[in-house]
């Protein structure tokens, strides 16, 4: 039914050999020249959108593309291994198989880019997911808040990569930031980048932690330097998480990196982030600022637990005309 929009979206050239960030000796004079103008932020992020409309078979091509950048989470404090297995048969059939062949896409391999839980869930979801490609992203140092003693958060991460995780993502101590005390959070961060060994590393900011867009910009470039290989924006338990306008500057500051250094790093945004609008909306900032290349992956994701469902009810109005009650599209 979609025929070329999806294949062209889904099955674009990719280069797999891309190089880690390696990192670079923290230089202070590139973080001290961040500058943030908030209200040329606020009306660029405005615009974002408005200026953009995906409609009919590239609509649902897009949204195809969404889920497979998708950490499919769970992070709550009643997750059972049940909860756990469902979710990660979930990732590996996102989508119901009458919804792909109503679409002409059956034979596609669409898959979430990954499944993200608490250390304590690694070894399950690893199991589960064993064959599929799909890889477990453990949330570790700490999560959320990351105020435990820095030796506690290397061993956190030290189980996670023993136990089979291929991701880890880890919180920063947001003292550091707000104290302008670059060279802690860069130590910081690349002891767990060291501690991470193979395993990617995605740092998350606690953007709306941070008290100011020149802060997060800040923080940002210094991730960067310790030797992240994403960037993200929140633990989705901030009261502020995932925002157009700190997708903005991360990603500009992801741009200037890579024009310093001419390594790319990959981005995250997370938390708040439902609607299949919401999706399309970060698919088109990531388009625009940092070009398609930035739409896989290995450079792009998602963090969301309740997007998928709404992607399924937005795939299956444009096959029938009509749209479904959530619980028609159960997580596994």
């Amino acid at each position: 039914m979609i025929g070329s929009a999806i294949e062209r979206t889904l099955v674009g050239p990719m280069d797999h050999t891309l190089p880690r960030n390696p990192g670079m000796p923290l230089a202070l004079d590139h973080v001290e020249a961040v500058q943030a103008n908030t209200s040329a932020i606020e009306r660029r992020a405005a615009t974002v959108f408005a200026r953009r409309s995906v409609k009919k078979q590239w609509q649902a091509a897009w949204l195809l593309k969404a889920i497979t950048l998708i950490d499919l989470t769970t992070l709550a404090g009643d997750d059972t291994e049940s909860n756990v297995l469902r979710l990660c048969a979930k990732a590996r059939r996102p989508v119901r198989a009458d919804l792909l062949a109503a679409l002409g896409v059956a034979d596609l391999p669409i898959h979430t880019g990954a499944v993200c839980v608490y250390h304590s869930h690694v070894k399950t979801a690893v199991r589960a997911l064993e064959g599929s490609g799909i890889p477990v992203a453990a949330v570790s140092t700490g999560f959320p808040a990351g105020l435990t003693p820095l030796p506690q958060r290397i061993e956190e991460i030290r189980a996670s990569v023993g136990d089979g995780a291929q991701e880890i993502d880890i919180v920063v101590t947001r003292s550091h930031v707000l104290r302008h005390d670059w060279q802690a959070l860069y130590d910081e961060i690349a002891a767990c980048r060291e501690t991470c060994g193979d395993a990617h590393m995605k740092t998350i900011l606690a953007t709306g932690e941070l008290g100011t867009l020149r802060n997060v910009g800040r923080a940002s470039w210094v991730a960067m330097m310790a030797g992240s290989d994403f960037i993200k924006t929140s633990t989705g338990k901030e009261s502020i998480n995932a925002t157009l306008e700190f997708g903005l500057v991360m990603t500009r500051a992801i741009r200037a990196y890579e024009e310093l250094t001419g390594f790319k790093v990959g981005f995250k945004p997370a938390g708040g982030i439902r609607t299949a609008k919401d999706s399309l909306a970060w698919l088109v900032l990531m388009k625009e600022e940092l070009g398609d290349r930035w739409l896989e992956p290995d450079l792009f994701r998602f963090g969301a637990s309740t997007l998928l469902a709404d992607i399924e009810r937005q795939l299956e109005f444009f096959s029938t005309g009509r749209y479904s009650a959530h619980h028609h599209h159960p997580m596994a």
